[in-house]
């Protein structure tokens, strides 16, 4: 997938009226994911993408394990970031994220999800399951 081609997905996706608006979200809501990821997922998945959004998702330092945000905590500071509401935010962080899951491919998914606080599975148009205790 090219950058034009994710960012025309994310338009549709989002609904967004230009795709330079896509093209904001899809900056800010990668930078973002990049700030909780680490390891070799996140090699896996900036490989993936196209050169211009691995270069937003890596253009931020992964916070440190102590400091990993839970999905809506990860939606409350980016709203926060970027001046938008809770919802609105949700809106963005979904639009891109389910692009993003579609580059990752189910198994890096998993891999992604799995290292990440509980919350973010809706985000990438995943259900969220929880084992009984």
């Amino acid at each position: 997938m090219t950058f034009d081609q994710m960012l025309e997905r994310v338009r549709y996706e989002g609904a967004y009226p230009t795709r330079e608006r896509a093209e904001e979200v899809v900056r800010a809501v990668l930078a973002a994911l990049g700030r909780q990821l680490v390891g070799d997922e996140r090699v896996e998945l900036t490989a993936r993408m196209p050169v211009e959004a691995a270069l937003a998702f890596t253009s931020e330092i992964p916070c440190p394990d102590s400091e990993r945000l839970t999905g809506w905590g990860f939606v409350k500071e980016l709203a926060a970031r970027t001046g938008g509401t809770a919802a609105t935010t949700r809106w963005d962080a979904g639009a891109v994220l389910t692009t993003v899951a579609q580059l990752a491919g189910p198994e890096l998914l998993t891999r992604v999800l799995a290292q990440l606080p509980s919350g973010y599975a809706l985000l990438f148009g995943r259900a969220e399951l929880t084992q009984a205790a």
